[in-house]
């Protein structure tokens, strides 16, 4: 098992998976637990995850993201969706616009991370039509889809992308 320096660093966006190898239920279960154990506004956790797991389903969530076609050949795809609702009866408009975005997002960054800790690997995709996933899921009235991520076992190993030096990115304020 890798310490979470090394599980971040092996993190990659993979878009080929084996198809042929499924995602064993524990593993997708533990993958779900450190999900649902990551931090949100209140501890409200705004939020659902979808499990898709279905071929066809699958194949439609692809094209309602632009025909990513990793997307239908990964084995499974989590959808996670925020709870405006649930959020805004606790912080109020603040909550539902900006909160449960977060809290769905943060459970899917763990999600990701947790994928990579169990010998997976995922991509993110956040450009897909909302309406469209919304209505594929058939999610509660208000739900909104943040990001889709494929997952399975890589048949790929990303080169590693070039990011922005510290520098550019970061600001010590005294």
């Amino acid at each position: 098992m890798w310490d979470f320096f090394e599980t971040v660093r092996h993190r990659h966006s993979v878009r080929k998976y084996q198809a042929d190898l499924p995602v064993e239920q524990e593993k997708l279960h533990a993958v779900l637990e450190m999900a649902v154990a990551a931090p949100s506004a209140g501890d409200l956790q705004a939020y659902r995850i979808s499990v898709v797991s279905d071929h066809t389903l699958r194949l439609a969530l692809q094209q309602a993201a632009g025909d990513q076609p990793f997307i239908g050949q990964a084995p499974l795809c989590l959808v996670f969706a925020a709870d405006p609702a649930r959020s805004a009866q606790e912080f109020g408009p603040r909550g539902a616009q900006l909160y449960a975005v977060q809290d769905a997002t943060i459970a899917a960054a763990y999600a990701q991370l947790a994928i990579v800790a169990a010998g997976m690997g995922s991509t993110w995709v956040g450009q897909f039509d909302d309406q469209k996933v919304a209505k594929l899921l058939a999610l509660p009235t208000g739900m909104v889809p943040v990001a889709l991520l494929s997952v399975g076992y890589p048949a790929e190993l990303p080169e590693n992308t070039p990011r922005r030096r510290l520098g550019e990115i970061v600001t010590f304020v005294d």
